[in-house]
């Protein structure tokens, strides 16, 4: 089972960006998942999440700038940011499992999104 990120890049701020997490199964299988970044210095958070209803949360820190979706025919889950500042630079993380916990496999490298001018 692997979820792999892709998508990352440098971004202008004020920019957009889509990351992409794709499942090796079926992603209807993987329950709830879970966009996740790490800044330079911080913890891993977690930023939006997404169910098979589609039930969706966000952090605070990016609710109304960033929409998470699925498209289960494809396995993928999306992450799309809008309005991004130097504070969002950071490495991106997709995972799965329960809604209060969706990180139930083991992690992937990640995505690198810089946000800077």
């Amino acid at each position: 089972v692997q979820l792999q990120v892709f998508g990352g890049g440098l971004v202008q701020p004020g920019g957009s960006r889509r990351l992409a997490c794709a499942a090796s199964g079926s992603i209807f299988n993987f329950g709830t998942v879970g966009w996740y970044r790490q800044a330079p210095g911080k913890q891993r958070e977690l930023i939006a999440r997404i169910t098979n209803g589609p039930r969706t949360d966000y952090a605070d820190s990016v609710k109304g700038r960033f929409t998470i979706s699925r498209d289960n025919a494809k396995n993928t889950v999306y992450l799309q940011m809008y309005m991004l500042k130097p504070d969002d630079t950071a490495v991106y993380y997709c995972n799965a499992g329960r809604w209060s916990d969706p990180a139930t496999y083991n992690w992937g490298q990640g995505t690198l999104v810089t946000v800077s001018s």
